[in-house]
């Protein structure tokens, strides 16, 4: 298993990143633990969070962990900044920027972040603001690169030019949701990615749930807390396509559907890797199979065709 830089960074990684809006909620902190030391043991480092997952919980429960387990400088930790701020708006100013940072470290108990990343844009905040306050971060040794979150061309375009021209940080990820099904959010910007040298790191790749295959009819889906939103959003004749598509090559390879959703967005260019989040020891050994499979050029093809 290769490992992929981020951007022009120094960092490396292997092609999964477990993402954590389910610790703190959905699973509580022994379950959790659970989670992560089965991640680390199929050989993976990076982990995503965010400043607002469970109000904090999943900062917590994260730093929780690695100070039980010592293994601070064995991970890479992502997290993000900017959703919300004390007045429930979205801020990337660099007053909310130096007062989270701070906050995540507490919370992460660390000096230092891995990758910190801009959540959502801020139209009230100009981006040389918030450049400027991540390049003070890099400096201080508090962050190591940064990265942006649903950002389109324009706003990355923008944002990469301000960094050149001003000799700032620059964004060497985009975390932007990416999967079977909805591929505008990411292709839209993905030659600007590719021609950038800036990492994909993908959320919602298992479309809420729909690749996996375990929804394929509104009684399925009734039994699933997400299973309204799937109807709603995926049960249609490109949806079908979809599932259809998926169910040949897990006749013609064995593997499971979700693994075979994770093997075709790492196959993407401009992809470092797929987040995706697990609840059990099990899910992480299939997401770890997922990371592992290469796809043949006809099983790329069929799903890349089906989603059209």
């Amino acid at each position: 298993m290769s490992k992929r830089r981020l951007g022009r960074s120094d960092l490396t990684m292997e092609p999964l990143v477990l993402g954590t809006n389910v610790i703190g909620g959905t699973i509580d902190e022994a379950r959790s633990f659970e989670v992560l030391d089965a991640f680390m043991a199929e050989g993976f480092t990076a982990i995503d969070t965010a400043d607002v997952y469970r109000a904090g919980a999943s900062e917590t429960i994260i730093g929780n962990w690695m100070k039980a387990r010592g293994n601070r400088d064995q991970v890479l930790i992502f997290t993000k900044v900017g959703a919300e701020n004390e007045s429930g708006q979205r801020d990337n100013s660099a007053a909310w920027i130096a007062e989270g940072v701070e906050r995540s470290l507490r919370r992460l108990k660390t000096d230092y972040i891995d990758l910190y990343q801009t959540h959502w844009p801020d139209a009230r905040t100009p981006q040389e603001e918030t450049l400027g306050a991540y390049d003070k971060l890099i400096r201080a040794g508090k962050v190591r690169a940064i990265g942006a979150s649903n950002f389109d061309t324009k706003l990355l375009g923008e944002a990469l030019e301000i960094s050149r021209r001003q000799g700032l940080a620059r964004y060497d990820t985009l975390q932007n949701e990416y999967n079977l099904y909805e591929r505008e959010s990411f292709e839209e910007v993905q030659d600007l990615c590719v021609r950038e040298e800036v990492s994909g790191i993908h959320y919602f790749s298992l479309a809420r749930g729909f690749v996996t295959g375990k929804y394929r009819t509104e009684a399925d889906a009734g039994k699933s807390p997400r299973g309204p939103a799937v109807v709603q959003r995926y049960f249609n004749d490109k949806g079908f396509r979809i599932l259809a598509a998926l169910d040949r090559v897990h006749e013609r390879t064995g593997a499971a559907r979700v693994e075979i959703a994770l093997a075709w967005l790492n196959a993407q260019p401009g992809t470092a890797a797929p987040i995706a989040s697990a609840t059990s020891v099990e899910q992480v050994k299939e997401l770890a199979r997922g990371a592992r499979l290469t796809l043949s050029e006809e099983d790329l093809r069929d799903l890349t065709e089906a989603g059209k």
